[in-house]
């Protein structure tokens, strides 16, 4: 409503009580108390529940008046509609909750007539409130109902304009509902099969969304509507989005959630009104498919992703996908301990070294090496870590020569962070990493909390169980050190007694190198990353499409990587570097993070 006198914030008024004297003075006479359950000034009744929760409406006025913007707890910023009858704001509280009271804080354009109403479907709503004599201002309207939505729903106007909140507070909570599971840091998107409606080019691929990498992005053909969506491998309860939109970013789009592609979407999150750069999203729903579906391009080029995120509570509801790539295995807090005492950084990024060798190493025995530096976590368990090119930082118990060792690998820039927890050569230490950016985003990547908690023996041991006889010396060659991959071992290379273990199945594709070189990636197949990725994963045999398919991985029996499985079966999100070319179709524990904050570092035994 630029350059009406109705932008300016209506302050308090002086109103007479007429009704409030009619009520006491019949009180008197009848003998009962009358209780008035509309436009109280007393103060809110139980808990602030709306305040950041996802808020959707019949429409904006602009952009600058979204729906949020009445639900993030600024009296400064207001969500206004569109100039017609009937409009509507919904906020999702993320679970059914009790409503005792709702807030409403017109601007100067407010409803006359308007509802309150619940619903646990945002499909069916129950009135629990209904007026038509609003008179705008402040309104605390006791309520009585319960529902996981509550809706206000403005029916005629009492100016020309639309209807205007700067703010919509539901109260209430304080009954026997569950709270909502905290929702997980990790990205449940990562190296998940992402498709999408077209690709500008072949170098701007769905996949490249996923795949961990602020470099590369998904880019559409030019034309409205388009879609991107990522299969988790399991119904997953879905709680937060991340959009990090290239300048070819949608004006409109949806956040959508399915168990089948095929079917019905639903919708959790909407917008007409984005700006495009990093968005992060709090959104409530349940799915194995979640997808963004862009309805307005706001450039005329196609609509263009860095990186498209899903975050979720933990909670799967159906089963894993093939080759034990599904879910997200993220450990929980307690695991990283306190971020409140991480130093701020003077170079690019603070380091901290957390020691979690269940007791078995002090913090004077757990070691970190960088550039010529050695240090136990006793004596600095914080490095300042300078921007660097094919950086190492390694990790010793006992000492710092110490045969207990492993390490992570890194380039940092000026202002982002790349790198990796490898097992491409050996396993010899649980590693963890957990990154966050001054934006707020967080990444984990490593192994999971099952090899932190286990004695060094169940490690082993549960390798040999889980991997076939030819790859069980793998954890006997170096032990009780090292688990080495299989191209390390001398069974695998020429003359050894599995040396031709991958022939007979590299021949009948075209493939005519030798077995270590199939596991190094070396020879013909170090220009050939896809084909390599296919031979470990015994998926070469399958048509093109279905090659990259994580699905497909492992499930083709022998002969396999092995090795490679054993630590995607063990690492966050099942991400891992098991062989040099496993970040085909993005399944390698790779990280790229703009604006890197800090990076915790955990260290096991």
């Amino acid at each position: 409503m630029s350059g009406s006198t109705l932008v300016r914030r209506r302050h308090g008024r002086d109103r007479s009580r007429p009704i409030l004297i009619l009520a006491l003075f019949c009180a008197l006479l009848a003998g009962i108390a009358l209780v008035v359950t509309s436009q109280s000034p007393a103060r809110a009744a139980g808990t602030l529940l709306s305040q950041g929760k996802p808020t959707t409406a019949s429409s904006a006025e602009n952009a600058g008046t979204a729906a949020s913007l009445a639900t993030d707890g600024n009296t400064g910023t207001r969500w206004s509609s569109a100039f017609s009858d009937p409009q509507w704001l919904q906020v999702d509280l993320g679970i059914a909750q009790p409503i005792s009271q709702v807030t409403l804080n017109w601007e100067t354009a407010y409803a006359k007539s308007f509802k309150i109403q619940v619903s646990n479907d945002a499909t069916t709503w129950t009135d629990v409130y209904s007026t038509t004599t609003g008179a705008g201002g402040v309104q605390n309207l006791t309520v009585n109902g319960s529902g996981r939505y509550v809706r206000f729903y403005g029916t005629a106007r009492a100016t020309a304009y639309g209807y205007s909140l700067w703010e919509f507070q539901v109260y209430g909570g304080g009954g026997t509902t569950t709270p909502p599971p905290s929702c997980g840091t990790a990205n449940a998107a990562q190296g998940k099969t992402a498709t999408a409606s077209s690709a500008e080019n072949a170098g701007t691929a769905a996949s490249a969304a996923v795949d961990g990498n602020t470099g590369t992005r998904w880019s559409s053909a030019f034309s409205d509507p388009q879609w991107l969506q990522v299969d988790l491998g399991s119904s997953q309860s879905v709680c937060g989005v991340g959009l990090n939109w290239e300048a070819a970013y949608a004006s409109a789009y949806q956040i959508q959630v399915t168990d089948n592609p095929s079917g019905a979407w639903t919708t959790i999150y909407s917008t007409t009104t984005s700006a495009g750069g990093v968005q992060k999203l709090n959104v409530t729903g349940t799915g194995r498919y979640v997808r963004v579906y862009a309805t307005a391009r706001a450039t005329q080029y196609g609509d263009s992703l860095w990186e498209f995120q899903v975050f979720t509570t933990g909670t799967t509801t159906g089963g894993t996908t093939g080759g034990g790539t599904g879910g997200t295995t993220t450990p929980p807090d307690a695991f990283w301990g306190t971020t409140d005492d991480i130093p701020a950084a003077h170079n690019v990024m603070e380091l901290k070294i957390l020691n979690r060798t269940n007791g078995q190493y002090p913090d004077s025995q757990v070691y970190w090496s960088f550039n010529g530096q050695v240090h136990s976590i006793a004596d600095q368990p914080y490095f300042d870590m300078p921007a660097n090119s094919s950086g190492r930082m390694y990790f010793y118990l006992g000492s710092p020569t110490s045969q207990y060792y492993d390490f992570i690998e890194f380039t940092i820039g000026p202002n982002v962070f790349n790198g990796n927890t490898t097992r491409v050569d050996a396993w010899g230490l649980p590693l963890a990493i957990r990154l966050h950016s001054h934006d707020g985003q967080d990444i984990q990547l490593g192994d999971t909390q099952d090899l932190f908690n286990e004695t060094r023996d169940q490690v082993f041991a549960q390798f040999q169980s889980s991997v076939p006889s030819q790859f069980k010396v793998l954890a006997q060659t170096q032990a009780p050190y090292r688990i080495i991959a299989p191209g390390s071992d001398p069974s695998f290379r020429d003359g050894g007694v599995n040396a031709n273990y991958f022939t007979a199945y590299a021949n009948s594709v075209g493939v005519n190198e030798p077995t270590s070189n199939i596991f190094g990636c070396a020879g013909s197949l170090g220009a050939n990353p896809s084909m390599c990725a296919a031979l470990n994963r015994h998926t070469a045999n399958l048509p093109a499409a279905q090659q990259q398919d994580p699905t497909k991985f492992y499930t083709g029996g022998d002969p396999a990587n092995w090795y490679a499985k054993f630590w995607h079966d063990h690492g966050i999100n099942h991400l891992a570097y098991g062989f040099p070319y496993d970040d085909v179709a993005g399944q390698a524990a790779y990280a790229s993070q703009q604006n890197p904050q800090w990076m915790e570092v955990a260290v096991g035994y």
